[in-house]
């Protein structure tokens, strides 16, 4: 059984989605959760009355991954409320699809500064506690058009693909400091974004997949869980897929 009993999270961008289930199953785990939003205070509010209604412990912290003073005043924040900090899950990310030829400088901008500037805005916050703490783990969600890269998501595929070469950087660097650095590489997960597709976008995506089925974001939520547990303490610097196969 996975034990999470007591361990205190921040998970970015845990409003909907991957974020929201990774919220949860921490939660079912035992972990006081902090996470971050963007928009929604409603959405927000959903997630901390579900962490509640099973007893657990959460805080939740309206704030912009791109702005590094903001990621600063999480850490803060949760160091006040629960005096420690385990986990760190790097989850916050959007798109802004489009052919390279078409799109702006702003469509770049956007997405690596979110993507790729918010890792490191929030690892660099963090990374302080970790070390002085000398234990520490992250998890930083990549997807897998960071590994094979995907038409019209140059820039989404280039923030993903930095998350990696980051995480793996990092690994190293802080090992001796007994601070794990691992990624998450999600294929087509059943969020928003991928149900509200046309038909026969969603079929084309099935085919592509040997399993034939999207993944939930729960199963995403659960890998995360056991890669931030002490049962995967030998685990660091890896980059791990779960993608029904898409990227074999």
């Amino acid at each position: 059984m996975i034990d999470l009993k007591n361990k205190v999270v921040i998970v970015t961008g845990g409003s909907r989605g991957i974020g929201k289930a990774i919220c949860l199953v921490f939660a079912q785990l035992g972990a006081k959760v902090v996470f971050t939003y963007y928009r929604s205070k409603k959405e927000a509010d959903k997630v901390k009355q579900e962490i509640k209604k099973m007893g657990g412990k959460c805080l939740s912290i309206q704030a912009n991954v791109r702005d590094f003073e903001q990621c600063r005043a999480v850490v803060e924040k949760t160091l006040k409320k629960f005096k420690t900090l385990d986990i760190l899950v790097n989850n916050a990310g959007i798109i802004r699809d489009k052919a390279l030829f078409m799109m702006t400088i702003e469509d770049w901008k956007q997405v690596i500064e979110t993507n790729l500037i918010g890792t490191f805005n929030m690892t660099r916050s963090a990374i302080t506690t970790f070390l002085k703490q000398k234990r520490g783990c992250i998890v930083n969600i990549s997807s897998v058009s960071g590994l094979v890269g995907t038409p019209r998501q140059t820039n989404y595929s280039a923030s993903k693909a930095g998350i990696i070469g980051f995480s793996k950087a990092l690994a190293k660097e802080v090992a001796p400091y007994n601070i794990r650095v691992n990624v998450i590489c999600p294929g087509y997960i059943a969020t928003d974004m991928v149900t509200s597709l046309r038909e026969d976008i969603k079929n084309n995506i099935l085919n592509s997949i040997p399993l034939k089925r999207l993944g939930t974001p729960q199963e995403v939520a659960w890998l995360c869980a056991f890669v931030s547990s002490d049962k995967a303490n030998y685990i660091t610097g890896e980059v791990i897929k779960i993608d029904g196969g898409l990227a074999i």
